[in-house]
Formats: structure tokens, sequence, C-alpha cells
């Protein structure tokens, strides 16, 4: 593996160095798709022949997280590189939620734009609408259409929902069965606009989330169901998107990330998806909250069929961009993330830790290498799991259904696990949200 990622991190590096143009960069975030969903993840009846080749011909992630369980914590994480707790909102904004994305916050869009890229946004927001200047014009994409947020936000019980262009209504409670085709031919026409400058294209699709609207061509197409058609028309737009690429000769200057927001809405029962052998599903801290599909596709940059056991998140995407164009990012920004290429090159530095974020945006549970601390559990389905006290603690490595508390065996790691928790949990006191640091200056 140490061998692997040393090449990979060679061949990245030499390609900015000789490459006429910065690498382009495509980020597709599927909505509640869970790690079991896909065929090359063993999901016997849901096709995905498009996805199956790009984490062949790629990078597959095995320990991918999403920053979150739940949808706009989860993309904050991703555009920003942060923990959600650093972002001074609650984990779903509705409609009328009074706070959004704060305007100091330094976007992975607004970093590429001040590389020289030219950035569009399709699908899906969910960073705040009821000010402009939480907006995804405001935050750095030149192009946006998509909803503000999710698709089950519509009448009765919310507004009508906009089908927004740029910061403008294009339509009021679109039809969903064209979205992901639309976001697909949107994404394909900006590239073609560009083809001769470096773009950024992130696609939010409003999918697999409830209410499933699969295109007219893909209704009753899958042995899976509605779900099933869902998840297979993504695999087609995903499927474009890639042709588009080997056909304009522009695969080998173009890293493609795949992943999801979160894990599967498992209370929606057949219309929501599959964690595989992880436990639960979305909203939950358990691993089948946030443990996702992962792929990184480049031909030509990365070897075919790398397989990364590390840990990594989404909100490692943005420092490792970052590392792969070699542009240093604000000496004053807080990040999470690391770049995942210099972490395989050099690892003198502990096991990386992760911290699992639950519903108040406070650290539910930790991961260290192949050990897993739960502080805190929660689950939508209302299941506890396991009668004994906490903290629960699993090996990752041997139990990644976390069916095995070892924290009365190894009292050691369950010390050392909460020492971890308790030193993040100061680091983030001392590095306050935007907004509650205009707070305290009001004060």
């Amino acid at each position: 593996m140490k061998k692997i990622f040393f090449l990979v991190s060679l061949l990245v590096l030499s390609s900015i160095c000789f490459a006429q143009q910065k690498p382009n960069v495509i980020i597709l975030f599927a909505d509640d798709m869970g790690y079991g969903d896909l065929g090359i993840n063993g999901h016997p009846t849901i096709q995905t022949p498009n996805l199956d080749q790009m984490g062949m011909e790629g990078i597959r992630f095995t320990n991918f997280y999403s920053t979150s369980p739940a949808c706009t914590a989860s993309r904050y994480g991703l555009l920003t590189g942060r923990y959600p707790d650093r972002s001074g909102f609650s984990w779903v904004l509705n409609p009328n939620s009074p706070r959004g994305i704060h305007p100091k916050e330094y976007t992975l869009a607004e970093f590429l734009k001040d590389q020289g890229y030219a950035t569009a946004m399709y699908g899906k927001w969910h960073l705040g609408t009821t000010k402009m200047e939480y907006l995804p014009l405001q935050n750095g994409f030149d192009e946006y259409l998509g909803l503000p947020y999710s698709n089950d936000m519509i009448p009765p019980k919310w507004p009508d929902i906009p089908l927004l262009s740029g910061n403008d209504t294009l339509t009021l409670n679109p039809d969903q069965t064209t979205l992901t085709q639309l976001y697909t031919e949107r994404a394909i026409e900006f590239m073609e606009k560009n083809q001769d400058d470096p773009f950024f294209i992130y696609m939010p699709y409003a999918m697999p989330h409830v209410p499933l609207y699969p295109g007219e061509k893909f209704q009753g197409k899958s042995r899976r169901g509605l779900y099933g058609d869902v998840i297979e028309e993504i695999d087609w737009s995903v499927g474009q998107i890639l042709d588009y690429l080997r056909e304009t000769g522009l695969s080998e200057n173009t890293m493609v990330w795949f992943t999801s927001d979160n894990g599967p809405w498992i209370i929606k029962d057949e219309l929501g998806g599959s964690s595989g052998l992880f436990r639960d599903g979305k909203g939950s801290t358990w691993e089948g909250g946030q443990r996702e599909p992962g792929i990184l596709w480049w031909p030509g940059e990365i070897d075919e069929g790398a397989v990364y056991m590390e840990i990594a998140s989404t909100k490692d995407i943005y420092p490792t961009i970052a590392g792969i164009l070699e542009e240093e990012l604000p000496e004053d920004m807080v990040l999470d993330g690391i770049d995942i290429f210099k972490f395989s090159l050099f690892k003198e530095e502990p096991e990386r830790t992760f911290f699992y974020y639950g519903y108040d945006n406070t650290v539910f549970a930790a991961r260290q290498g192949r050990w897993k601390l739960h502080i805190r559990t929660n689950s939508q389905t209302g299941k506890t799991y396991f009668d004994d006290p906490l903290p629960l603690l699993f090996d990752l490595e041997t139990d990644p259904s976390e069916q095995y508390n070892l924290a009365t065996e190894r009292p050691e790691i369950v010390e050392e696990l909460q020492a971890l928790i308790q030193t993040h949990n100061e680091e983030s006191a001392a590095n306050p949200d935007f907004y509650t640091l205009e707070e305290s200056n009001e004060k």
C-alpha cells in the first residue's frame, strides 16, 4: 500500500510540473447513497457498471467517510475541509433557517476560482437560502443550477421549492424526474465551453434522497425497484461524464471524485438504500451513517485498481486538491482535513484520527487506526443495539460491523481515545466559528 501511494504521489507531482494546464476537478456527490449500493461493493441487483469501472480504473477507498451523517453538515465539510462544529449552524438547515454558510468561509470553489478555474455547480446546495450571501454564486461558483435544499422540502409542509439558475428562480416545483439528466447535460455543456481552461464542477445529485424520481428511461428498469432505478440513473450520469472526458481527450487532465453525503435512509424501508455490512445508516454515527463509497478517477496519473485502506474523508478532498496544485492555503485558515497523498508519502505521524459528529454537532465517537470509541450513540430507528454501558469500543479491522464491544477488555485504548476526544474538543473551543466570533465581538 505504501508503495502504491509513493508512486501515485510522484505521478501527481510530476503531472503538475509538466502539464500545460492545471488539472480539471469534478466532484460527483450522491445524496443518501449507502456503501452497499454499488455493484463493486457487493450489491446483488443494482447495476452500476460505470461506477464499478471507475473504481477499477482509479483508486477505491475502503475507509472513506462523510464529514457528517446529515445533509447540510456533510456539504459544509466537503466545501470547507472542516468539521461541522465550525459552521455555526445546525446539521440540517430548513428553507427558513436564518443562518447559512458564513461569508468568511473560504470554500473549495473560491480557492479554485482564485487559481484561475471556471467553476460551476449543478444540484443540491443546502447551505442556506434566506440571505443572498449564502447562495452558490456568492461562495465561489460562476454558474449554478439546482435545488437550494433537499428535494423533500416541498408543499404542503414547506413553500414551493424553486429550481434556481444563479440567484434567480427558473421555475417552482420542477419535475424531479428530469433533474439527474438536466444536471448531467449542463455539466457537459460547461466542459464544452471551458475545454481550454481549467474547470471545477461540483454536482451534488438530488437523489437517492426521497422522494425518488428516476428519469423516464430508467423507471421500472432495476430489479431493486424504484431505489435501484434512481441509482442506475446516477450511474448513467457518471458514465456520460467519464465518456465525454475520454472522447475529448480531457480524461488524463481531469480528476473525478465520487462519494455520498451520508449513509442510506434506512427508516424509509425499501425506498432507502443499503449500508452493506455496516451498522445503521443516515443520521447515526455508527459506520453505516458515515462510511461511504469513495472513488478517485484520474487516468494516466494514478495507478489503476489501487485500494486505499487508510482513513480518509470528504474533508480531505479540499486540502488534497490544494496539495496536488502545490498551492498554499491561507495561514490563518483552520482546516481539519489533510492532503491524503502527502500523508501516504510521509507516514511518520501517528495513525489518523477521525471524529464522528452527531445531531447536535458534537463528537459522538472517534476512530484512530483500527479502534473506534462511541461515547454517545443514536439512530433514527430508535435502536440502542447494546445493553452495555457507554463507552463502546470496536476493532473495525476485524469487526467492521461493530458487533463486539471490547471496552472492558481494552481499557487502555478507551482511555487513549477519550483523551483524544477531550483534546479535540478543547482545540475546537479555542477556534470558534465565525458566527460565535461575531457575537463575541458585539458584546
